[in-house]
């Protein structure tokens, strides 16, 4: 394996098919945000309470996977610090019992991602799991193909992140067990070109797409919608935003809760931690909101913890 390229060659420029052309956001209805976020940049509580806090502390420099560890560690990091986001660590603390936290290198979501579905896949030892997203990854495969991408260009990603993906089944002829598992995820070059699985995923199902999410890139960036997977998307050490999360969870049709920790305080009575659940689509490639009310059986696995710029993964109790 080489380096991880910043960017591949390819010949799309946009284009998507299936996709309502001018979806417009609105305030009513529980798919709604989704057009509202999108819209402002995908800071959920800054369309809802207002700006971004930029005083929100960093946690530690880290491997790019970190141990996990109790809640009150992040407790511990705001103990001088507003009482709004000890309040709402509190909350969270009725909730969740542990995080773990990821590098703070533009690709913790992608790292976070990564290590939580793993993780979930080798502690459940869901077959019929990986034998589906089996099925999605091939189906992405076909996405970029079709975009014009060349496959020599993304295969390597693909064949790393399936062969890690196989590990964490005991039934693969060289099984891992969690200690391995964060060991081969915390390997730069094996995090690194997994983070890249994960941003071609994201690109192409963005471009496949591009009638969708093309008003809310154009409104963000003024750009096209392949000028900005090439720039924000793939390239390692963008950051995401809810574009990438709804793209990401449609393409894998992977549920996952986000919780954001921020101060604002949308009511005037109790104060409550804001979350949202991106739920795949079931029929992604004709447009529909990614984000709806949950069912219950559509409750996501996955839990990342947000902060203004960074997300670590949490651990419900």
């Amino acid at each position: 394996m080489g380096d991880v390229p910043q960017a591949a060659p390819h010949a799309a420029e946009g284009g998507g098919e299936g996709a309502d052309p001018n979806p417009s956001p609105s305030l009513g209805g529980c798919s709604d945000p989704v057009s509202v976020e999108l819209s402002m940049g995908g800071d959920y509580y800054r369309s809802c309470c207002g700006d971004a806090d930029l005083d929100i502390p960093e946690g530690p420099k880290l491997p790019c996977v970190g141990d996990k560890e109790p809640l009150s560690s992040l407790a511990a990091e705001f103990q001088s610090g507003s009482p709004i986001l000890q309040e709402k660590i509190k909350l969270l603390g009725e909730q969740y019992d542990a995080l773990r936290r990821t590098r703070g290198d533009g690709n913790c979501f992608y790292r976070s991602f990564m290590f939580s579905y793993l993780e979930h896949i080798l502690e459940t030892q869901d077959k019929a799991e990986v034998d589906r997203i089996m099925i999605k990854i091939e189906e992405c495969k076909k996405t970029l193909l079709s975009l014009g991408y060349i496959e020599f260009t993304f295969e390597d990603f693909f064949s790393i992140f399936i062969d890690l993906l196989e590990s964490v089944l005991q039934g693969h002829e060289a099984p891992i067990g969690p200690e391995e598992l964060l060991e081969r995820t915390r390997d730069s070059q094996v995090s690194d070109y997994v983070v890249m699985f994960f941003r071609f995923v994201t690109s192409g199902e963005i471009q496949r797409r591009s009638e969708f999410f093309e008003p809310f890139i154009s409104g963000l960036t003024n750009s096209t919608v392949a000028q900005f997977c090439k720039a924000s998307v793939e390239p390692m050490g963008e950051e995401s935003d809810h574009v990438h999360i709804i793209a990401l969870s449609d393409a894998l049709g992977v549920p996952i809760r986000v919780m954001y920790l921020d101060r604002s305080s949308c009511d005037t009575g109790n104060l409550s931690v804001n979350h949202h659940d991106f739920i795949p689509s079931a029929n992604a490639s004709e447009g529909d909101a990614a984000m709806t009310c949950t069912p219950a059986a559509e409750k996501p696995y996955i839990t990342l913890l947000y902060r203004p710029g960074h997300y670590d993964i949490l651990y419900p109790k």
